[in-house]
């Protein structure tokens, strides 16, 4: 039911209606316990994803190269950086391309589009992963719980990006976030909905500004909160000397295998 929350299942409240597309009327529900706030069951959404990228994403390019930099600094100080990682929902490739670049093990998955920046490395299941990566996705799932759940079966380690909404949360036309001209954008998490998941999963959260570390590592939320924040201001070049960029390597092993996946 629109009115039932789907993060943690408790009753929601209506807030308003918005116009998604120009065209369809929505309503938005904010849950009167975690402060999620939902679409009714989204009936557009065929529509909408005509095109996997959004005609007005113009931030997606710089989107993903500022946090190659922060998770650079990010996996080089608090996990094994020799292993291997995975950016789902990965689009084009972009950011698996950056980060193999910057010399770490990544894959990209994404069953919707192409890979067509990191060929050869797309996701084995069979593969362990250390760490999931996931930018601009978490507000797309209609049905978080069990999206969040695919992630967490793969690894129990997950660097994502949203947005959070205030609360009480913003009036429709107050906020770019609901993306009116794009109509993708249906579950918004506020700073107590990111607490519920973590602690249903017993896993810690740690959060600056639009990025959030889901964990099973507990770890000082300054130091995260300064490796995210330096890892982007200039950090990464620090790191960059100790790590062997894939660039040479990928291109060798993809002229002798052609249609190798790793």
């Amino acid at each position: 039911m629109d009115d039932i929350c789907r993060i943690c299942g408790h009753s929601s409240t209506f807030l308003f209606r918005g116009t998604l597309l120009d065209k369809h009327k929505v309503r938005y529900y904010a849950c009167d316990l975690c402060g999620f706030v939902q679409t009714e069951k989204p009936f557009w959404l065929k529509e909408a994803y005509e095109q996997s990228i959004n005609l007005t994403d113009t931030g997606l390019v710089r989107r993903n190269i500022l946090g190659a930099k922060s998770v650079v600094t990010l996996l080089f100080f608090l996990f094994n950086r020799k292993g291997k990682f995975l950016d789902y929902a990965g689009g084009y490739g972009l950011f698996t391309r950056l980060m193999r670049n910057y010399g770490f093990d990544f894959y990209s998955h994404d069953p919707y589009t192409a890979n067509l920046l990191a060929k050869g490395f797309d996701y084995n299941p069979n593969d362990r992963i250390e760490l999931v990566t996931t930018f601009e996705s978490f507000e797309h799932f209609e049905d978080p719980i069990a999206e969040i759940e695919k992630i967490l079966a793969i690894s129990k380690n997950i660097f994502f990006s949203t947005q959070l909404i205030s609360n009480p949360a913003p009036s429709f036309g107050e906020w770019w976030y609901y993306g009116a001209e794009h109509g993708q954008h249906i579950a918004f998490y506020t700073g107590n909905t990111l607490k519920f998941i973590a602690e249903k999963y017993m896993l810690h959260i740690y959060s600056l500004k639009g990025y959030h570390l889901l964990t099973e590592k507990k770890i000082n939320k300054w130091l995260f909160k300064f490796l995210i924040g330096a890892g982007r201001y200039g950090l990464y070049k620090i790191i960059t000397p100790f790590m062997k960029s894939k660039v040479m390597s990928d291109m060798h092993t993809l002229k002798l295998h052609p249609s190798v996946d790793h």
